[in-house]
């Protein structure tokens, strides 16, 4: 195991020399330019990564505890079974060795759905870390095109760097990229926010719609105040008519007495 890791190690230096060797080579024919960058430490010093990583890390604490607990539960049981395999008959001893073979199933399904290939783990990581890495990349190919670099390595990758010039490092200026992107998100955000929002009122604007809201008021008061009176004339010639009214029926009904007497003094007479 030693040996093959020893060999693996010297293929990574040997593939990684003759790529120095190549680019030397075409340096002296074409100019070529090659910078290199420590992505773990800028990771580290993107706010937006650590807390990723802080959610991720929380999240896998969780995943093991719940696993830890299965795998305690099955041991359990295997310890039960040793126990009392002397007293058990054969059926009950398979029935028990059936429900650990079960719940040991159950426990590496778990295990591949939280940390395999395409777990939980996978797709959290990817949904958290993968946009702060997208934004590193982008950073690293606006530095890259911008002063016209061949090639920017990763020092933390498993290609093996024998030998880096700190003059070449432009991790502090992909931070540093990083960061006034970020400024600058942000700036057009507070823009757009500022934009959307309702925009302050000048103290002439202010005076200008209290006259008109002061004008609509006393519009609507003068209304009200026409409306009263148009009621009050209503009412009162309402009134009037009912009085006319109730003279007339008192005329009609002081006739038909009158009438009513003199009829009854004609058939007396």
């Amino acid at each position: 195991m030693v040996f093959s890791k020893y060999i693996i190690q010297m293929k990574k230096i040997f593939l990684f020399l003759s790529l120095i060797l190549s680019v030397n080579l075409s340096w002296s024919q074409r100019g070529q330019i090659i910078a290199y960058i420590d992505m773990e430490y800028i990771l580290e010093n993107v706010p937006e990564y650590i807390e990723a990583q802080n959610t991720l890390d929380a999240k896998i604490v969780k995943w093991r505890t719940k696993l830890d607990q299965q795998a305690r539960e099955i041991e359990i049981l295997k310890t039960d079974l040793a126990n009392e395999k002397a007293i058990l008959t054969k059926d009950l001893i398979e029935e028990k060795e059936e429900e650990i073979f079960i719940k040991q199933e159950q426990l590496r399904k778990q295990e591949s759905l939280y940390f395999g290939p395409n777990g939980s783990m996978f797709s959290v990581r990817k949904q958290l870390v993968k946009p702060i890495q997208d934004q590193v990349y982008n950073a690293i190919q606006n530095i890259a095109s911008r002063k016209n670099y061949d090639f920017v390595f990763d020092k933390s990758s498993d290609l093996v760097m024998l030998y880096s010039n700190k003059k070449y490092d432009i991790s502090d200026l992909v931070l540093a990229t990083i960061d006034r992107t970020r400024l600058i998100d942000t700036k057009n955000k507070q823009k757009k926010e500022q934009q959307n929002a309702p925009k302050e009122l000048t103290d002439k604007q202010k005076e200008q719609i209290a006259k008109k809201e002061e004008a609509k008021a006393k519009k609507l008061a003068e209304l009200e105040e026409k409306k009263k009176l148009i009621a009050e004339k209503r009412e009162a010639a309402a009134k009037q008519r009912e009085e006319k009214r109730k003279l007339l029926r008192e005329k009609k009904e002081a006739l038909k007495k009158e009438k009513e007497e003199q009829e009854e003094n004609k058939n007396n007479n």
